[in-house]
């Protein structure tokens, strides 16, 4: 039997690029996460993985049905996985007790790879937009240095490193692009480091969703960098919607939401829907009239005329916004003929104004089960909120901060034969 591939996931977030390792059979040794929510939800998937592995999945779908509390689920797991998930800041302060308990986890095991990539908003276009210093004097731009200091001790044989677009032009104080200063760091530390933009929906995910990936190897050889085939598809967004009953706003369910006849090989290969037959975190939003007059006008436009509803075009008694001269298209259908939807980001969990659902009948922003399957998580996938009762809003945010299961999943393929 070949011996599994162990790996280490940095800011870890709901863990999506951590699950597409584990379906190639990669062995997660610990997440490291400062999101407390984020780090629950960790938890939860651990419990999936290890009861699925122990044939004991029923275990888990009754936590998915109410029947067991979250205390009781992870009574299930051994303290070393429950000791996984580390919720702590990564940097100076902190590096030398997180590296203890990873130390503790790992045992005599090597570190294969490591994995993750530091918080966007430092680098991404919006971040800098939005702030006075272009975000020069963020401290998160800085994250990737503690990156090194992770694969300084591990010495893993490679690294995936995962950011925004905005990464290849955001610059330091001095005038020089964070990424070249990524690279020499990466090469004193002793790794070639190349790197490439993918598109999740070329990978199966049905929606566009460019990424800068980083892929980093220990030696001095290059042009490692692997060739990804891009998938012909001619599924469209209606996909993520079948099987999810319809809502009204402000309807829905955090728990049991059984699935209707609807289905699709789509679904099933995605391995978005796989073997049960309910989903949870199926909610919808309230929404006031204003809004849902807006949400109206939105689709018809989009439904007649192909067109984007720009906001300096709805009546004035609509217009709500002192800004119109950014963000005029802060309301959007999810055009659900196309083949990808727009990027989910994390400020649908501040509203859903960005994300609405194309059914006019329906009439609200998009669920967060609708969210999680546009970013192609599989609808067992249960986003935590801080607290044993469920967030809406934490689940969008960890939903929107994700890297795609399925894109991970490809990057994950490669790099297993890489190693």
């Amino acid at each position: 039997m070949k011996k599994k591939l162990n790996f280490i996931d940095l800011f870890s977030g709901a863990g999506g690029l951590s699950e597409g390792f584990i379906r190639q059979g990669f062995n997660a040794i610990a997440h490291v996460e400062i999101d407390k929510a984020a780090c629950n939800t960790l938890l939860t998937r651990t419990a999936y993985h290890y009861l699925n592995s122990r044939n004991e999945k029923e275990d888990y779908l009754n936590y998915l049905r109410r029947e067991i509390s979250r205390d009781e689920l992870y009574s299930l797991l051994p303290e070393t996985l429950m000791n996984s998930v580390i919720n702590k800041p990564i940097g100076s302060e902190t590096n030398q007790g997180i590296f203890e308990q990873i130390d503790k986890l790992k045992g005599e095991k090597d570190i294969d790879l490591i994995v993750g990539g530091p918080p966007c908003q430092a680098y991404s276009l919006i971040g800098r937009a939005a702030d006075k210093n272009g975000m020069k004097e963020d401290d998160r731009n800085h994250l990737y240095v503690q990156y090194g200091e992770y694969l300084k001790k591990y010495q893993p044989k490679l690294f995936v490193f995962e950011n925004v677009l905005g990464l290849l032009s955001a610059k330091s104080k001095t005038g020089e692009k964070y990424i070249d200063k990524m690279l020499k760091l990466f090469r004193k530390i002793g790794y070639e480091t190349e790197f490439k933009t993918l598109n999740a929906n070329d990978f199966g995910v049905l929606q566009k969703r460019k990424r800068v990936i980083l892929i980093g190897r220990r030696g001095k050889k290059i042009d490692f960098y692997p060739e990804f085939l891009k998938k012909e598809t001619t599924i469209t967004v209606n996909e993520i919607f079948k099987g999810l009953p319809k809502l009204k706003a402000g309807k829905g369910e955090f728990y049991i939401t059984p699935y209707t006849k609807e289905t699709s090989e789509y679904l099933q290969s995605s391995k978005v829907q796989n073997g049960i037959d309910f989903t949870t975190q199926h909610i919808a939003r309230p929404h006031n009239e204003q809004d849902k007059e807006i949400y109206r006008i939105a689709i018809n436009k989009w439904d007649k005329k192909k067109e984007r509803l720009n906001y300096n075009d709805l009546p004035n008694r609509l217009k709500t916004h002192k800004n119109r001269k950014s963000f005029t298209d802060r309301f959007k259908v999810v055009a659900d003929e196309l083949s990808s939807c727009h990027t989910v980001v994390a400020h649908i969990a501040k509203d859903g104004h960005y994300y609405i659902h194309p059914d006019i009948k329906q009439n609200r922003s998009i669920t967060p089960r609708e969210a999680a399957r546009l970013q192609s998580f599989p609808d067992d996938y249960f986003f935590e909120g801080v607290s044993d009762k469920p967030s809406r809003t934490a689940a969008f945010k960890q939903i929107g901060n994700a890297v795609p299961p399925l894109l991970a999943e490809e990057i994950a393929i490669e790099i297993k034969k890489i190693i």
